[in-house]
């Protein structure tokens, strides 16, 4: 097997079980590995460290797929996990969209499996997945009785792997008509083919349904408001009005679609095209105000180059939630860069209320929900961070 030889002193991070090996670390190469062929990993005094998926144009140049000498890596392996990470979400209706596979935190690094009623998707964002992937399509349909498997690996991190970006059906059939999931008694419309990610933000699952329990009786802004979920949540929880923001005229007629499809009154709602940055101003400008407003803005720093940049239009746009809420008002405020931690996307909302010239305090803290794991060993697993912040009252 070709063999990595890691630097002296590097071989830390994959004592403590963390699953990559950057390009920076490695001493040597010994053999002529294939991009996602399985390399043994060893430090510089020989010491095996794990098998991984050797990727030759990334930055992190392996991902690790066992610690154990004896472990046979190849489709078997990677099928007995794939069952694994399936079973441990048994306890979630596929009818109500559920994620099956989170990439390292499920030991398979670089692969996302989203499941929406009969039809999966599939994100193979590594080259160590790419590799596997026709066995890992088989596995799916037997696991999940689905009725089609439609890939969504077009993405930009498929470019860092010298991979090209992929889409469309890997086997079976698309349904006719609308693909409609259920989240706690809302029915939605899910577009697996054009939506973000792979047609869904499943992650905020638990975080909306927190939303509509907030919302009865205030006036909301929600902004970057993509298919409208928090809007319906609110509807549907007793928002007097809302006003949903998003740049996506696609995503907001699919998000009036989804209000129609619950019966949710007209009157109560407000879809606007627009940047989000430039609107917040326009309101701030006419003197607006609201009691609740969401702030689940795009990934602003997709890598660590970009947390800097990232840092200062998270505080932007926090700066101005602020000054648009209402005493006693509450701001959810989201960020789902890997890059900006926990702590400092705290520190950049309690700058942006120093800015506002406001007294705030965190009330809640919001993250992904429980079908996306975060291993210990892979803090960056923990991307979806949320404040719940209230400001405090004249």
């Amino acid at each position: 097997m070709t063999t990595l030889i890691l630097k002296p002193g590097r071989e830390k991070s994959l004592l403590n079980r963390h699953p990559w090996v950057f390009s920076g670390a490695i001493a040597r190469i010994d053999g002529q590995p294939d991009s996602g062929e399985t390399v043994a990993v060893k430090a510089h005094d020989g010491r095996f460290l794990g098998h991984a998926a050797y990727s030759p144009a990334s930055q992190i140049r392996a991902r690790l797929w066992s610690v154990d000498e004896q472990e046979t890596i190849d489709d078997a392996f990677l099928v007995r996990r794939l069952q694994q990470a399936i079973a441990a979400r048994a306890a979630l209706s596929p009818e109500g969209g559920r994620r099956l596979v989170h990439g390292e935190s499920d030991g398979l690094p670089g692969l996302v499996v989203d499941q929406y009623g009969p039809v999966v998707v599939l994100q193979a964002l590594s080259a160590g997945i790419e590799r596997h992937k026709p066995a890992l399509v088989s596995a799916l349909r037997e696991l999940t009785g689905c009725r089609c498997i439609y890939e969504r690996s077009d993405v930009d991190v498929r470019t860092l792997e010298g991979l090209p970006a992929q889409a469309g059906i890997l086997w079976g059939q698309l349904p006719d008509g609308a693909l409609t999931i259920e989240e706690y008694g809302l029915r939605m419309q899910v577009d697996v083919v054009a939506g973000q990610k792979t047609g869904f933000y499943l992650d905020q699952r638990e975080n909306r349904r927190r939303i509509g329990e907030l919302a009865a009786g205030r006036e909301m802004l929600n902004c970057f408001c993509f298919s409208g979920g928090f809007s319906l949540a609110a509807l549907r929880g007793g928002v007097k009005h809302v006003v949903s923001v998003d740049s996506s005229a696609e995503a907001l007629q699919q998000a009036a679609r989804n209000q129609s499809l619950n019966g949710l009154d007209d009157a109560r709602a407000e879809w606007v095209e627009a940047d989000a940055f430039k609107y917040l101003r326009l309101l701030r400008d006419q003197g607006r105000s609201f009691d609740l407003i969401v702030l689940d803005p795009p990934k602003f720093a997709p890598t660590a180059q970009h947390v800097e940049k990232a840092a200062r239009a998270y505080k932007d746009i926090n700066l101005l939630g602020l000054k648009l809420l209402r005493p006693g008002g509450l701001l959810a405020t989201f960020t789902c860069s890997g890059g900006v931690g926990a702590e400092l996307f705290q520190k950049i909302v309690a700058s942006a209320a120093v800015d506002a010239r406001c007294d705030a305090s965190i009330v809640e803290r919001f993250s992904a929900a429980a079908d996306h794991p975060v291993a210990l060993s892979f803090p960056e697993g923990d991307y979806l961070k949320g404040l719940l912040v209230r400001k405090a009252a004249d």
